[in-house]
């Protein structure tokens, strides 16, 4: 499979909307609660910092997606945020990883000069694992910061990475 990162189009709104949305419906990752529609989401990627989509080139298909943003304002405005999503089934291919990658090379041409994750959820071991591998580096772990669709409590481990 060729998977293309680059920026988004506004053609692809609907896919993206979608693997947003998928995402949030699974209550496990994101702590967005809120689906998005087409208008929402026009709004929501267009105030992004910069918003990239993980295309397969073979099917046309978006096949995930990140978005990147300032973490914080003012003095602490040069850390960046971002978070990831990848469809369901395109998962397990290595696709989030391209995303990262591109990611740390996009902070850095934004100016940023640190990328922190404040929220990753304790079981989510693939995108820990997958950090971890690319040079984050947990900063702790917050007890139960993130309640899970369910209404379960779980663990959440800030992570960053130097640009």
């Amino acid at each position: 499979m060729s998977i293309q990162i680059r920026a988004y189009k506004e053609d692809d709104l609907p896919e993206i909307i979608s693997i947003w949305n998928e995402v949030v419906e699974e209550g496990i990752a994101f702590p967005q609660e809120e689906r998005l529609t087409m208008r929402t989401g026009k709004v929501f990627f267009a105030s992004q910092t910069y918003t990239a989509v993980a295309v397969n080139t073979e099917k046309q298909i978006v096949c995930g997606l990140y978005i990147l943003h300032p973490n914080n304002i003012g003095r602490c405005g040069h850390i960046g945020n971002a978070s990831y999503a990848v469809r369901s089934d395109c998962r397990g291919q290595h696709i989030g990883e391209k995303l990262v990658k591109d990611c740390l090379i996009q902070g850095k041409q934004h100016d940023f000069q640190v990328l922190q994750f404040n929220a990753v959820v304790a079981t989510n071991i693939h995108a820990r694992h997958l950090y971890e591998r690319l040079g984050f580096i947990q900063l702790g772990t917050i007890p139960g910061g993130f309640r899970l669709k369910n209404g379960q409590y779980e663990d959440i481990c800030p992570y960053y990475h130097l640009l």
